[in-house]
């Protein structure tokens, strides 16, 4: 007889849909948190931006939630962007391209909630402001209610939250940048590329946004230079298009709109914008010190899910990236935080997963990789194949093919992979 208990799913995003589905098969009584009107989280588009604190300085300011743009589009083939057994590859819903846009995915998201039954288990315009052992404090519809489960001695009705990240928080690598005198935003804030029309812009950042956005803007820009961090830049005009430069990363920034590059090259800039990522924060969680964020490492977590002094009471479900699969690698770390709380998959001692986890952290200082890397995959498959065994599935060989064959097509047509796409 496996056990049953109490869990509370902060967000009804991708995360919280697929962790909400896998408890109720596991029999347990779920109650979701939504804070929004909707389900869909990062994939429900709003044309809103936070005008007031372009730095997000201010914590009492009115936060948006949504970080998509306009015309954003999966940078991951239909096939990647599916579960097991609800696959957007056999879907469609109005976008039959390979890379749809959000709305595709977001309509498959409500597809998935509706047919799995999860909506009947959240609560909307619910925003949890604090969580400690047994009680989740929120708001909901403007008032203040109190949602308590009690621990009792042998644990059977142990209190779980399953807590999913969020991008609300934008990180910022430019040290001084508060001295800027001219336009600056984050990616968070991007939504059309009309305000930079005729303007000289620098986007900082290597990653998809970056690559999207900086295409995008330079349709309607002057001027459009890109400045990353990493060492083996070339400093050069991109191939393909005429107002796209490639610089090394930032040195200093003046009030005079000089920005300064690290190989002493300069230009006069009338924007900043920062697709620079998002910083893993949890203001509403209480822990007594046993968990911590450090340059974007949440530990010590046993495979990057549960913190093992609490364990399986309190799980993360989400906080791994650059893995491929991330529809696929989201449904099996619920499966597995679902059947350990039913004591179908048992979890080692606090011991032995901490012992594991500065394990994990020696090897990565030992091979040089940096703390805020903690969380990425790098499209490795070792994590999702271990996971895959513990729940008793398997990630077709097929979808880790295709994420390569999408790294070829994109080093051979970086302007247009999505539409040019060769199996």
């Amino acid at each position: 007889m496996t056990n049953s208990v109490n869990v509370a799913v902060i967000g009804a995003g991708v995360a919280g849909l697929t962790t909400a589905r896998e408890l109720l098969r596991e029999n347990h009584r779920v109650t979701v948190f939504e804070k929004s009107g909707q389900i869909g989280g990062t994939w429900v588009y709003d044309n809103r931006v936070e005008v007031d604190d372009c730095l997000h300085l201010n914590p009492n300011r009115t936060v948006v939630h949504s970080s998509i743009y306009k015309s954003l589009r999966t940078n991951l083939p239909r096939p990647l962007m599916g579960f097991s057994d609800f696959s957007l590859e056999e879907k469609t819903y109005g976008d039959p391209r390979l890379f749809p846009g959000h709305e595709e995915v977001l309509k498959f998201l409500k597809d998935f909630a509706n047919e799995f039954g999860v909506g009947e288990v959240i609560r909307f315009n619910s925003e949890v402001v604090r969580v400690e052992s047994g009680v989740v404090s929120l708001w909901w519809s403007g008032r203040r209610r109190r949602v308590v489960w009690w621990r009792r001695i042998l644990m059977r009705w142990l209190f779980v939250m399953v807590i999913i990240p969020n991008h609300e928080l934008p990180m910022m690598f430019l040290a001084g940048i508060e001295k800027w005198s001219r336009k600056q935003l984050h990616s968070h804030n991007y939504r059309i590329p009309e305000p930079y029309r005729d303007q000289i812009v620098v986007v900082i950042g290597s990653g998809a946004s970056a690559f999207d956005i900086s295409r995008e803007i330079a349709t309607t820009a002057k001027e459009v230079h890109l400045s990353s961090r990493s060492l083996d830049v070339k400093v050069t005009r991109l191939d393909g298009y005429e107002n796209i430069w490639q610089h090394m990363m930032i040195k200093r920034v003046f009030n005079d709109g000089t920005i300064e590059f690290q190989d002493g090259d300069s230009i006069v800039a009338d924007a900043i914008l920062h697709c620079t990522g998002y910083k893993f924060h949890f203001p509403f969680l209480r822990t007594n010190n046993m968990l911590h964020v450090d340059d974007n490492c949440v530990g010590p977590l046993y495979k990057h899910v549960f913190l093992p002094q609490l364990a399986p009471g309190l799980a993360f479900v989400g906080l791994t990236f650059n893995n491929g699969v991330i529809f696929r690698l989201l449904e099996l770390q619920a499966k597995w935080v679902a059947q350990a709380l039913s004591e179908k998959i048992l979890l080692p001692s606090k011991d032995e997963m901490l012992a594991d986890v500065y394990k994990f952290y020696q090897e990565m200082d030992e091979n040089g990789i940096p703390k805020r890397r903690t969380h990425s995959l790098s499209f490795q498959f070792e994590y999702v194949d271990w996971l895959a065994d513990q729940v008793g599935l398997h990630v077709e060989d097929r979808l880790k093919k295709m994420i390569k064959k999408l790294f070829e097509n994109w080093m051979a047509r970086p302007k247009g992979y999505r539409d040019a796409w060769v199996s």
